[in-house]
């Protein structure tokens, strides 16, 4: 019997961010799943990405952002705290963890915006 919080669809959408399944992350997003969705750790999606990236380019693979974009064009806010607004920003996690890609795109979504660099 699914939740009646919707708690399976975001593990899902989580595990297709883990997964890094474009297909099943659409469809769930479609669905009705919020991108600020978090999981029990305290991370959302944008979150979860960007600590996949990270760990894939920990291990020796290719730098990438394709997940953190897909998820930004879904609405994702790079400046949004985990834990329920008393943790880290995706942004802050992508500088501090060494992604300059991701970090590069942010910057590029606060100009757009008009939030100017981080922390101002």
């Amino acid at each position: 019997m699914e939740p009646a919080d919707g708690s399976r669809e975001v593990e899902r959408a989580h595990l297709a961010v883990e997964q890094e399944d474009f297909e099943a992350l659409r469809d769930l997003l479609d669905a009705g799943v919020d991108v600020h969705a978090e999981e029990t750790d305290g991370f959302t999606l944008l979150h979860h990405a960007i600590d996949v990236e990270i760990e894939g380019m920990t291990q020796g693979g290719e730098i990438h952002v394709d997940m953190t974009a897909y998820l930004l064009a879904r609405g994702a806010d790079p400046t949004r705290a985990s834990h329920g607004g008393r943790g880290l920003s995706a942004e802050h996690m992508a500088f501090v963890g060494g992604h300059w890609v991701a970090a590069t795109l942010f910057t590029a979504w606060r100009r757009e915006r008009g939030r100017g660099e981080i922390g101002s």
